[in-house]
């Protein structure tokens, strides 16, 4: 005879109807129906309440390459593939929820908060779902219940069926918790980590389905559309499962989650999970395709970000995630401090990490040695580790140890803190559940004040990580975006520096800073051919170290070979044919090579007023195209109106144009109310009026 199942659920909970009762009356009905409406709104209020103030949070870090710089999301026919480099490469939802954004704001930034928000919202209630379902099917439909049970229909239960109280209350704790937690910061108010948010939605909504399913699966048990209702909830299930594989690798343990809860609180065995529903996890298995698919996309190691081949030893790694996980349990209980960007963080010696290994194995055998005695606690475990695993698993370069992949994992460790402070203090509990709210409310409120600017993001992460160069390098950026505060960021980049010699980042950065100081033009082109030492494929170094050289005369050819490098390794940046065509233009005979750069600029860009101009100006030397010329000014000047020199140019060939004087002089005149001290202009407009004059 099997051992009971010993439940977490109190006793309270565990009252089941008497024998032969299918449905409660109607009032209680809707007295509980109320119950979880009015929990879920004022959990939904209560995260908008502490996120409200994020609306105008700015891009930060990699939010810059996954939106700014980022031209698929900017067409419907190219978002469901981000390029190369970026947190939503090789994550087509992901990337098609920015296009989303994209196309309601630009890069404006509420409409990507109100979006992320919604998610944490859902997330949220959701989760409410799930427990208070789960609960209600452990304590009113299963009584004390067994590691087997019998067959679903010994037991009608509908699925609208009112929950107990207390599931409904315990449920709303736990999730309120959850929502409400510090630690979920990072993946609500980070623009681009809505990749796990979004993820950890369709996780959530995966399980959710299949509790539903299983809901409507006891309560239809006769009649001719019996089972229908539970297989669309199931076809839900799967449908979530694959839109979240293609969100986050790390939906991939969802299949047997819902696997591992079919035999915890359904079915009793896996075996006997498998035998009733071997179909739906087959469906749910086969969504591991997709994401096998997309990994492959990405060349199996997200373009050399994390994989088992990215020059990274394993065991190196691994020993970094007892540090990571011990983290993350201790900011779940105590969440203070939080950091923005912990760095790349090694482990010299294993004995480094014995105590934070001592933990972690300790609580992963407590895990399974719970998935047998106490299945409820072992799933609550097994939900935490199994979704942190993908990522500490597999090695990342830079990344060891991120907040927001806590975002899944905390569920269980919330839902799990909401039952044991029930447990041992009963109705009392609630005054422990409404303090903790308003403190992690508070918390998290106070938090996302530190994102409000880059420059308060960055001094907090330097302050509370003075070793990590990434954080140095990421604070220098910010001053150099600051009138008069480039020495502040140079000083930034060189710390950076002298915690990473090799960090190819601050040395293109450092460049960038001292081409901007008069007489360092030299320190400025060292940097960036540090960088491609490092890294020779670089585009930004190719491309600003043309930029540097363009500047002396002598050393164009060196320039536009590093412009053609740039345009080698991306060919789709507009900025960078443009800069090339400028400097093939000053070369003898390379006009049309320029006038082709020009033009794949401007095709690339059509909203570029400079590259039109200088197109324009490469066509005015053609005296076959001069029509073109006026054409491209003529768009210049539409795309920018104070743009002196489009002006300037046009009214100069305009004034060489048969019947095209007068607008000449209006362009000229509209060039000298732009600069009215400019020589130029003044002599260029009194030439056309003295043109005029002569007709």
């Amino acid at each position: 005879m099997r051992k009971p199942l010993r439940s977490l659920v109190p006793a309270r909970l565990a009252q089941s109807a008497p024998a032969g009762t299918s449905t409660l009356k109607r009032g209680s009905a809707w007295r509980a129906d109320w119950l979880g409406l009015v929990g879920g709104a004022i959990l939904a209020a209560g995260v908008i309440a502490v996120y409200s103030r994020t609306f105008s949070v700015p891009l930060l870090f990699d939010d810059i390459d996954a939106i700014v710089e980022n031209p698929t999301i900017q067409h419907w026919n190219t978002a469901w593939w981000a390029p190369g480099n970026t947190t939503a490469t090789g994550r087509p939802v992901m990337n098609l929820s920015l296009a989303l954004n994209y196309a309601v704001s630009g890069t404006a930034v509420w409409t990507y908060h109100a979006f992320n928000l919604a998610i944490h919202v859902l997330a949220g209630l959701t989760l409410f779902g799930i427990v208070r379902r789960t609960l209600g099917l452990v304590g009113r439909v299963i009584p004390n219940p067994p590691l087997s049970v019998s067959d679903p229909s010994d037991r009608r239960v509908e699925d609208n069926a009112p929950y107990p109280a207390n599931a409904t209350l315990l449920a709303f704790a736990a999730a309120l918790l959850w929502t409400l937690h510090p630690l979920q910061t990072e993946a609500v108010t980070y623009i681009v980590q809505r990749a796990e948010s979004l993820m950890g939605l369709f996780y959530l909504l995966t399980l959710y389905c299949f509790i539903r399913g299983i809901c409507a699966e006891r309560a239809d048990t006769s009649g001719p559309r019996a089972g229908r209702a539970s297989w669309v909830w199931f076809a839900g299930s799967v449908g979530a499962c694959l839109l979240g594989m293609a969100t986050k690798e790390v939906m991939v343990s969802a299949p047997l989650i819902v696997l591992l809860y079919d035999r915890t609180f359904i079915a009793g065995s896996f075996r006997e999970a498998w035998r009733r529903r071997g179909g739906l996890y087959a469906a749910l298995a086969a969504t591991w395709l997709v994401l096998i698919g997309l990994v492959a996309s990405t060349g199996w190691n997200r373009h050399g970000a994390s994989g088992f081949d990215v020059g990274i030893a394993p065991w190196a790694y691994w020993l970094t995630q007892f540090e990571a996980v011990s983290r993350y349990v201790g900011l779940s209980v105590w969440p203070d401090p939080l950091v923005f960007e912990y760095g790349t963080v090694w482990v010299n010696h294993p004995a480094e990490v014995a105590l934070y290994a001592l933990l972690v194995v300790g609580l992963a055998v407590a895990v399974l040695v719970a998935l047998c005695r106490r299945p409820v606690i072992g799933f609550l475990g097994a939900w935490f580790f199994a979704i942190l695993a993908p990522t500490s698993i597999v090695p990342g370069r830079v990344q060891m140890i991120v907040e927001h992949r806590m975002y899944l994992p905390l569920a269980a460790v919330m839902t799990l803190a909401a039952i044991g402070i029930h447990a041992m203090l009963k109705q009392r509990g609630w005054v422990v559940f409404i303090a903790l709210a308003l403190g992690l409310g508070l918390l998290t409120a106070r938090r996302n004040e530190d994102y409000r600017s880059e420059l308060s993001i960055w001094s907090d992460t330097v302050a509370k990580r003075p070793n990590n160069e990434r954080a140095h390098n990421n604070l220098g950026l910010c001053w150099s975006k600051m009138p008069g505060r480039l020495n502040d960021a140079i000083a930034q980049y060189e710390a950076a520096l002298q915690l990473k010699p090799d960090y190819a980042d601050a040395h293109n950065n450092l460049g960038v800073a001292w081409a901007r100081l008069p007489g360092r033009s030299n320190d400025a082109i060292a940097e960036f051919e540090a960088v491609l030492r490092l890294q020779p494929d670089d585009f930004k170094a190719h491309s600003n170290l043309g930029v540097a050289l363009a500047q002396i005369p002598a050393r164009l050819n060196d320039a536009i070979a590093h412009y053609e490098a740039a345009v080698r390794s991306q060919p789709d940046h507009a900025e960078v044919h443009n800069n090339l065509g400028v400097a093939l233009a000053q070369m003898p005979s390379r006009l049309n090579d320029a006038i082709a750069e020009f033009e794949a600029a401007v095709r690339l860009n059509p909203d570029d007023a400079e590259a039109h101009n200088n197109l324009g100006t490469a066509l005015a030397q053609t005296p076959v195209r001069l029509n073109d010329a006026i054409a491209h000014y003529e768009t210049a000047v539409r795309l920018n109106p104070d743009y002196f020199e489009a002006h300037i140019n046009l009214g100069v060939v305009l004034a060489q144009t048969p019947g095209r004087l007068p607008d000449a002089i209006a362009e000229l005149e509209a060039a000298v109310r732009l600069k009215p001290d400019d020589l130029s202009a003044q002599q260029a407009l009194a030439a056309a009026l003295q043109q005029a004059k002569g007709h």
